[in-house]
C-alpha cells in the first residue's frame, strides 16, 4: 500500500497537487478526518482484493483531532505501507493575494478572526504535520502546471530506489527558496551578466555555459559541491530522508545558478535514486 498525505496552509496548492496525483491512478480523498487514517490503512490491508491500493488523501486545518496526527506516524509501521508526507507552503502576503483573487473564504475565519489572523494561525495548527514532512514544497513562485509537474516526478512516478534529490536555481534578489535543505551561494563567481552579449541569455544557451566551463573557479566550484554532495546526501538517506532539495542560488538567477543546478544533476545523476532540476527564476 502506498499512502501520500498532502497537508499545507490554505491556498498553498493542496488541491492541484491532489488533482496530480488523481490523474496519475491514486484513489484521492480531500479533507480526510485524522481519526480514520488508522482505519483507512487497516481495511485496505485487510483486503486482497484491491486492485488500487495507491491513496491520497489531504489533510489540513479542516480537520479536527490534529493533535493525534503524530501517533498515527508512529505507529505506521514502514515495511508494510509506502506512507509519505508532502508538506505545502507559501508566503502569507502569496496566500492572501490568492484568496483575494479568487474571492475563496479562508476555512478559520469567522466574525472574531480575519484573513490574516486565520493564515497565520493556521501554522501552528498544522506544526505537527510540517515537522514530519517528507518533502516541502515552497508553491509561492509556482504556477498552477510547475507544481503538477513536481509532484507528479517527485510523488506519481515510481522512482529508484534510493533518496530523490531536486536542485533548484534561484535569485538571491528575489529570496531564498523556503522549501530548501542545502542551499549553495554562488554569486562569487564570474557573472555572465555583465558581457552585454550574454546578459539576455540563460544557463540553458551554449554561449554562457562556454563561458561559465573555461573560468577555472566555476570549475572548481563544481567539483567541490559535487563532492560535498555525494559525500553528505547518503548521510541523509541512511536517516531515513527520501527527499532533498538543493537551492543553488546566485544574482538573479538566470546564469550562474541555471548553469550549476544542470551542471550538479548531470555530474550527480547515477549518485541518487532520482536527480531532477527546476528553475525558479529562468523560464528558458
Amino acid at each position: 500500500m502506498k499512502l501520500v498525505i498532502i497537508s499545507g496552509r490554505s491556498g498553498s496548492g493542496k488541491s492541484t497537487a491532489l488533482r496530480a496525483l488523481e490523474d496519475a491512478g491514486f484513489n484521492c480523498i480531500d479533507n480526510f478526518p485524522v481519526e480514520l487514517l488508522s482505519s483507512l490503512v487497516t481495511n485496505t490491508l485487510a483486503d486482497p482484493g484491491r486492485t488500487n491500493t495507491r491513496y491520497a488523501v489531504c489533510v489540513d486545518a479542516r480537520s479536527q483531532n490534529l493533535g493525534t496526527f503524530p501517533g498515527f506516524f508512529a505507529a505506521v509501521d514502514q515495511h508494510v505501507i509506502d506512507c509519505e508526507i508532502i508538506f505545502l507552503d507559501a508566503l502569507t502576503g502569496t496566500l492572501i493575494k490568492r484568496f483575494s483573487e479568487t474571492r475563496r473564504r479562508h476555512p478559520l475565519t469567522d466574525d472574531q478572526t480575519d484573513l490574516l489572523q486565520a493564515i497565520e494561525s493556521e501554522k501552528g495548527l498544522l506544526s505537527n504535520i510540517a515537522d514530519l514532512a517528507d518533502l516541502t514544497l515552497d508553491t509561492t513562485l509556482m504556477r498552477g502546471r510547475e507544481l503538477v509537474e513536481v509532484i507528479r516526478q517527485q510523488v506519481a512516478l515510481e522512482k529508484n530506489p534510493g533518496i530523490s534529490v531536486l536542485f533548484r536555481s534561484f535569485g538571491y534578489k528575489f529570496g531564498v527558496p523556503v522549501d530548501a535543505d542545502l542551499v549553495f551561494d554562488i554569486r562569487c563567481l564570474p557573472n555572465p551578466h555583465w558581457e552585454d552579449d550574454l546578459r539576455p541569455l540563460t544557463g540553458l544557451d551554449q554561449p554562457v555555459i562556454s563561458y561559465l566551463d573555461h573560468q577555472p573557479q566555476v570549475r572548481e566550484m563544481v567539483d567541490d559541491i559535487t563532492n560535498f554532495l555525494e559525500r553528505w546526501i547518503p548521510r541523509f538517506e541512511a536517516d531515513n530522508r527520501s527527499y532533498m532539495t538543493v537551492a543553488i542560488g546566485c544574482t538573479g538567477g538566470q546564469h550562474r545558478s541555471v548553469y550549476m543546478a544542470e551542471k550538479l544533476r548531470a555530474r550527480c545523476a547515477d549518485s541518487f535514486g532520482s536527480v531532477l532540476v527546476r528553475h525558479r527564476e529562468s523560464r528558458a
